[in-house]
């Protein structure tokens, strides 16, 4: 690795050898310097853009340019005439400014060179095509190569540090905003531009009076030819591998029209590359967003869904099924409808080995070795419709409805080194209903009222059921201490144990804004709004005899209560008061909201009620250095809420080695939040900086009271006392140097947290620095590669033990395209986990594909592609929290070899 660096290295050394600094100024006819002004140099013997630039507040500019050739210049301006000129380079560094005139006509200038990089207000818009090596294929392979621009580990896509909420192609939503679906998807031949659009606002009429520096979108503008026609790809390969045959059939096609838009993608594959994971799915949104998430309110309604064992990216077996349609129509232009539906069918085979070290080994927690398998099946669906409707542009109404429902169930044998052998099973078939009606309207230009609400219905129906190992003449096995105080029948040749729940949510959310526009530089917004939630939990605890019947046991703990019936009801009514004042370079929002709350559950004949009153106030205030550049203060109190699951006072049955039985007299929890962010965004000099620091302060935080039996705990609830705290620091700073991009990235995170383990209070800190550096080439035409390195410590100190772990993984990713025929790619990494007592794991990654297409223009591609080359069984994580430290390999799939026809549309 070392070596591939040096290699790098002295590349970037002989290529800036060759090269000499073109610099100057932009201006116009009154000598008033031109920021954002583009700079484009073109070889004139090979036509090719040699180089571009961007100028600063200054109007100053900077090139790199070759020796002893000659080159096109271009200069262009929003406004201004475009400028031509001609440029001959000896062995000297050349300085030469420009002066730029009012454009005359009114007709489109049409240019001969495209800009890479054009800035417009708060647009940055990308040229695809000068960002392309012919080695890409989908969307992302772009993304990946524009500066300011990351997709991070979970797919999303970063601009400036911030991720993108929203993508668009042509202007109109793709499969409702969602990124990760679109960057593996969108074919990267019909992509023409890629528009970031910073300080988005879906609502043009709230564009000028909400704070919208977090929202970043992205629109793909596709390239002339692909509208009115349908475009894509169909992918059909197929494979061996030691258990048998593999298959892979994707299907992604794209129609896109003024009135109209259609989007299919389909997956039928064993070999588990997925368009969208399981995790994926349960974690799309469809857009939504809580009228309340800046009120200061945090309710949670919870997720009783199945915790699988692995995600599918880590599994020996995948086999998966995908259907996901996307539609948008404009009878009118007025009227925009559209809407997604996505059906997915998946079973995984997984397995995991871990070893753990409970906290404090002077409570007599037993250290525990565990084999874990699983058969996991899930079938998930979802639709969503949505209608805009904006007759004029003082009104707009919106409405969304999405229909969620899955069938999920796994199936897991287990050998603990403790407990012995078990069984288990575990169901839920969940719906939810998410409904949300927005409505603007802009009375006049100073007066603007925004209405609000969201409505969401939860129906689940966790079932669990374990069977576990048991010897009647034995003295004492190991759950049997547990069985007797749970009530269970111990003369059985096991226990069987199992039990229902059903949780049914319903909660509306709604609130009304009214927004007066003071003058240029201030408004004032004020609130009105509320959130009513209701939610019902019953569960019953129950063992299965001999003879198959049931029987309901008495525990003889917790005052014998195995059952529950809850019901819980939250409402809040606040009233919310925000000044907004832009003076010079500062944009300063003072405000608090005022709150009603009232809490009350019944359960068990008894009512639990408490209602108070609460005053959170919030602050943010924006320095605006340069258009480019800005920090970012913001200081908000937060109340949270727990869900009925916590309130429960029965008995629930997370797992056999995970009871607990909640606290019906919990109170909220009280959050002091701050947060500092800085970006800079700079194409003078190609330096991207950002940098995000984060602390949290929570009181009367929700803390379980945990008591072991063996390694079986049981828990319950309260209020602590003792504040808990969080604090978070990111930095990534990104440099282009000619043609080599380098990027640091560095990740802090500290954790302080109080926990109660057989009635001892103690002190649990967590501390975790990563540190990536990386180098990336962006060659038009020579092979690229990609390094990265990532270095980690985690340090966790559980009062009577400390752990730490390191972990080192350095990667490479190669990419070369070969006669204008050949794509070649392959990437590799190597990772090694180690502890304090010397103790180390490592495991290797290592894939390659070798494509084939006549040119670029071809229809048809011919591929072989190999994963886990190496044929490694597993990989290897070690971890720690609150309550253990472990190490644990997870095993994957086996080497794959499979052979692919690619047909473009």
């Amino acid at each position: 690795m070392q070596r591939i660096f040096c290699i790098l290295f002295l590349c970037g050394v002989s290529l800036s050898y060759g090269q000499l600094k073109f610099e100057g100024k932009v201006v116009d006819s009154l000598k008033t310097p031109l920021e954002l002004a583009n700079v484009v140099a073109i070889n004139k013997e090979t036509l090719a853009l040699e180089s571009y630039g961007i100028t600063n507040t200054e109007g100053e500019f900077k090139l790199k340019l070759q020796k002893y050739q000659t080159y096109n210049i271009q200069v262009s301006y929003v406004g201004m005439e475009t400028l031509k000129d001609s440029l001959s380079t000896e062995d000297k560094d050349i300085t030469k400014n420009y002066s730029l005139r009012l454009e005359n006509s009114l007709d489109e200038v049409t240019l001969n060179y495209k800009i890479p990089v054009k800035v417009q207000g708060d647009t940055l818009i990308y040229d695809a095509d000068s960002f392309k090596n012919g080695s890409e294929r989908k969307l992302e392979d772009i993304i990946k190569n524009l500066p300011g621009v990351e997709i991070n580990e979970d797919g999303q896509i970063e601009v400036e540090g911030k991720v993108v909420n929203k993508l668009m192609v042509n202007g109109k939503d793709f499969f409702d905003g969602d990124t990760k679906l679109g960057t593996k998807n969108i074919p990267s031949n019909a992509v023409d531009k890629i528009q970031v659009l910073r300080n988005y606002s879906e609502v043009n009429q709230l564009s000028g009076v909400r704070n919208n520096q977090d929202n970043v979108a992205m629109n793909i503008k596709l390239k002339e030819g692909k509208e009115n026609f349908w475009f894509g790809d169909v992918t059909l390969g197929g494979g061996a591998s030691p258990d048998g045959g593999l298959y892979l059939l994707q299907p992604k096609l794209f129609y896109y029209s003024p009135e109209y838009t259609i989007n299919f993608i389909g997956d039928l594959n064993n070999i588990g590359e997925l368009a969208l994971t399981r995790r994926d799915i349960r974690g799309f949104g469809g857009g939504f967003r809580s009228p309340s998430q800046s009120s200061g309110t945090d309710i949670n309604l919870g997720d009783n869904g199945l915790g699988f064992l692995t995600s599918q990216n880590n599994a020996i077996e995948i086999e998966n099924q995908l259907a996901t349609a996307n539609f948008s129509y404009s009878p009118q232009a007025s009227l925009d409808l559209s809407g997604f539906v996505i059906l997915n069918s998946s079973q995984i085979l997984s397995r995991e080995t871990s070893s753990v070290q409970y906290t404090n080994p002077e409570l007599g927690i037993p250290d525990e070795d565990t084999d874990r398998s699983n058969i996991e099946r899930s079938d998930q669906g979802l639709v969503k419709l949505s209608a805009s409707y904006q007759p004029n542009v003082n009104n707009q109404l919106d409405y969304d409805v999405l229909g969620r429902i899955s069938n999920d169930r796994q199936n897991q044998n287990a050998f603990s080194s403790v407990i012995g052998n078990t069984q288990q099973v575990e169901e839920v078939k969940p719906f939810s209903i998410n409904q949300s009606l927005n409505y603007y309207y802009t009375l006049n230009a100073d007066n603007i009222f925004a209405f609000e609400a969201q409505h969401v219905i939860k129906d689940e129906d966790p079932f669990y059921n374990a069977r576990l190992d048991n010897d009647p003449d034995a003295d004492t096995d190991a759950f049997d201490n547990t069985a007797n105080a749970l009530g269970l029948d111990n003369t059985m040749d096991n226990y069987d144990i199992g039990q229902n729940r059903r949780i049914k949510s319903n909660q509306i959310d709604a609130k009304l804004d009214y927004y007066n526009i003071l003058n240029s530089v201030s408004n004032l917004n004020l609130t009105l709004g509320t959130i009513i939630s209701q939610q019902k939990f019953d569960s019953n605890l129950f063992q299965f005899l001999e003879d198959g019947e049931p029987l309901a046991p008495t525990p003889n703990f917790n005052n014998g209560l195995a059952e529950n019936d809850v019901i819980y009801n939250f409402s809040d009514i606040y009233l919310g008061a925000h000044y907004r004042l832009k003076t010079g370079k500062f944009t300063i929002t003072p405000g608090f909201s005022l709150h009603a709350y009232g809490n009350k559950n019944i359960q068990f004949g008894e009512t639990y009620e408490d209602n108070f009153f609460r005053l959170l106030p919030d602050f943010e205030t924006r320095v605006q250095f340069k258009k480019s550049e800005s920090l970012t203060f913001r200081y908000e109190m937060r109340n949270q809420f727990t869900d009925v699951t916590r309130l429960a006072e029965g008995i629930v049955l997370n797992s056999f080695n995970s009871i607990q039985f909640g606290e019906p007299d919990l109170q909220n929890a009280l959050s002091h939040n701050l947060s500092l962010l800085y970006s800079s965004f700079n194409l003078f000099n190609y330096t991207n900086v950002f940098a995000r620091l984060a602390y949290s302060n929570n009181i009367d935080q929700i803390r379980s009271l945990t008591n072991f039996e063996s390694i079986i705990r049981t828990s319950t609830f309260f209020n602590s006392n003792f504040a808990d705290e969080t604090f978070s620091a990111f930095g990534r700073i990104q440099k282009t140097f000619g043609k080599i991009r380098a990027t640091l990235n560095t990740n802090y995170n500290y954790t302080k947290i109080n926990q109660f383990i057989q009635g001892q209070q103690s002190l649990n800190e967590g501390f975790t620095q990563t540190y990536t550096p990386a180098l990336r080439t962006n060659f038009r035409v020579a092979p690229n590669i990609s390094l990265s390195y990532a270095y980690s410590i985690t340090n966790n100190n559980q009062g009577s033990r400390e752990t730490t772990f390191t972990r080192n993984s350095p990667s490479v990713d190669f990419d070369a395209y070969i006669w204008k025929k050949l794509t070649f790619r392959t990437n590799y990494a190597y990772t090694t986990q180690k502890q304090a007592n010397g103790q180390s794991q490592s495991f290797q990654t290592w894939d390659a594909r070798l494509s084939y297409r006549k040119d670029k223009d071809s229809n048809w591609e011919y591929e072989i592609k190999a994963t886990n080359i190496l044929d490694i069984d597993a990989q290897v994580i070690n971890s720690a929290n609150n309550v253990s430290v472990f190490t644990s390999q997870t095993f994957i799939q086996p080497r794959f070899v499979t052979f692919r026809f690619v047909y473009s549309l």
